[in-house]
This record gives structure tokens, sequence and C-alpha cells, in this order.
């Protein structure tokens, strides 16, 4: 009996012993999805005062110079927002989970909320170089360019878009620095080494318009299931259906995927080679029926982002090569 006793007792200390070491191994994610959404939720409420509203959109927009008195309170109210930001950046992978099966019920509430994100972050590197941190103001500028990857990755076309603002804040905020001489040449190669991982174009938007013309698809079988295809159409919408093709049928159907596949092929050219290419398909576009027709983003506004993503890349590389 005490012979058995004792034995429970070594398991039992075993056990503790083993607990005790995997305590001591914290679980950890690789997906940066899930520290951007905390990050998300610790942002606080913005300022309720116009004119720090507008000094803060102007100073995204380089028409003003960081003011430490009026604007150093936002970031510090946001200061656990940011430092999680900063850390997610650095995990390998981001999958947003988003539910695409879902057609126009899939959330996209990630969107404005990760707008505001990148935000504050492009705030935060303009605050470090405004005061002598240029390491740190660096850390944020090649953060803020990782998170607007990790954020059209996997995502619609309004997922890229966003990006795109993201991206294009920090890269004219960085031509303007490095034109003024204000890195040194280490922070040069490695704002280089981030700037040529990028698409020539910023992302992979052929990619990107598959996802919009899959998600626009479900919406058709929704219509094509629904008892009020007219009335389902007008919610989805937002407006009243136009005429015809309500619900599509599959002969529509077909038509509207040769139309996107062209697309999507003529996206994975660059901007420059798009454009005819986008232009010369517009007779297919217009064949389509009304209610396609007005649910199709405009290929051509696409192809013009692309164009400005480009030019603003070119420039960067330009200024940060510069003797």
């Amino acid at each position: 009996m005490k012979l058995k006793c004792f034995a429970l007792s070594l398991l039992l200390l075993a056990g503790a012993a083993g607990a005790f070491a995997q305590a001591r191994t914290l679980p950890e994610t690789r997906n940066a999805a899930l520290r951007y959404w905390q990050a998300f939720a610790e942002i606080k409420d913005p300022p309720s005062e116009k004119s720090t509203l507008e000094l803060m959109e102007k100073t995204l927009a380089g028409q003003a110079v960081w003011d430490e008195g009026k604007l150093a309170a936002i970031l510090d109210a946001n200061r656990i927002a940011l430092g999680i930001f900063l850390r997610a950046t650095s995990l390998p992978d981001c999958d947003w989970g988003l539910e695409y099966r879902r057609g126009p019920d899939a959330s996209i509430a990630i969107v404005p909320r990760a707008s505001v994100m990148a935000r504050l972050n492009s705030l935060q590197a303009m605050r470090d170089m405004a005061t002598g941190n240029k390491s740190a103001a660096v850390e944020r500028w090649i953060a803020g360019i990782h998170f607007s990857q990790d954020l059209a990755r996997g995502g619609s076309l309004i997922f890229a878009l966003t990006a795109k603002s993201a991206l294009m804040i920090n890269m004219r905020a960085l031509s303007a620095e490095a034109k003024n001489g204000h890195f040194s040449q280490t922070q040069k190669k490695r704002l280089l080494a981030s700037i040529n991982g990028l698409p020539e174009d910023g992302f992979d938007w052929s990619t990107t318009w598959g996802i919009e013309q899959a998600t626009i698809e479900v919406s058709y079988q929704h219509l094509q299931d629904s008892k009020n295809p007219s009335r389902l159409d007008e919610l989805m919408m937002d407006e009243a259906p136009s005429p015809g093709c309500i619900p599509p049928s599959e002969k529509e159907i077909r038509a509207f995927r040769e139309y996107m596949f062209a697309v999507q092929a003529a996206l994975r050219d660059s901007p420059a080679n798009s454009k005819s290419r986008i232009d010369a398909l517009e007779p297919m576009r217009k064949k389509l029926c009304p209610n396609e027709q007005s649910g199709i983003p405009s290929a051509q506004q696409i192809n013009i982002v692309r164009m400005e993503v480009s030019s603003a890349r070119q420039a960067l590389l330009a200024a940060l090569n510069e003797k």
C-alpha cells in the first residue's frame, strides 16, 4: 500500500513538473490577422475637435508638419494599439478568415478599422522622424508597407483599395524624407529592400479581381435561389434594380465570366500595357445585361489606381537611390 502511494506521489509530481514546463512555453500565433484584430480593438475614439482632425489629414497628406503639441495626445492614447500592430507585422502569415461564400453578406467590418490603424501608424512614423528617432520611424514605415500587403492578401477590391491608400501615404512621406536627405545609407538599404519586394503596382490586382468576380457570382446564385429576386437585388445593391437579368440566366453568367476572366488576364500585365487591353474589352462589357454592368467595378479605374501606385513606387525608388 505504501509502495502504491509512493508511486502515485511520483506521478503527481511528474505531472506538476510537466505542467510547469508547459506554462513556461507560452503559446504564440503565426497569424498576423489575429494580432491586427487585437490592435483594432484597442483603438481609441478620434478627437472631437474638427481642427485636430483636419490637421491629422493635412499631416498625413504632407501638407503640414508634425505638431507635437496638437497631435501627440492622439498617439499616446493609442500606444497599446500601435505596439500590438507593430509586433503583428513581424508574423509570417495573415489569414483574415473572410466569409466570401456569403457573398454580399460577408462582413467587411475590418476595412474601416484597418484604415484607421494604418493612418495612426503613419502618424507615429512622422512623429518619430520629427522628434529625431529616425530608426523607429523607418521601422514604422516598413511595418506600414508590410501591413498594406497583409491587408490586400486574400481580399476583394475594397481591401486592396484601402491597402493602396495606406501604402501611398507611406511612400509619399518616405519620398519627401529621402529627397531631403534624412536617411542614412543603412536606412536607405532597408527601405529599398522593402520597396523592391513589392510588385510594380503594389499588389496582386489580378487575384483580387478574381476574388471580386467570385463574390459577385455568389450574389447571382442568391438571386437564382430567391423567391423574390428583384427585391433581393434591390436590398443588395441599395437601389432599384436595372431591367432584365434578374436573376441572370446561365447564358448571361457565362458572358459575365468571359469578360471578368479577360480583365483578370489583362491585370497580370503591366499597368501601361493593361490599359489598351482593358479598353479593348469595352464592347464585351457593354453586351452584358444592365444589372450585370452596374455590379461590376470599373476595370479602367482599377488600372488607373495601379498606375498611381507604380508611379509613386518609382518616385520613391529614385529618391532612395539618390547619392
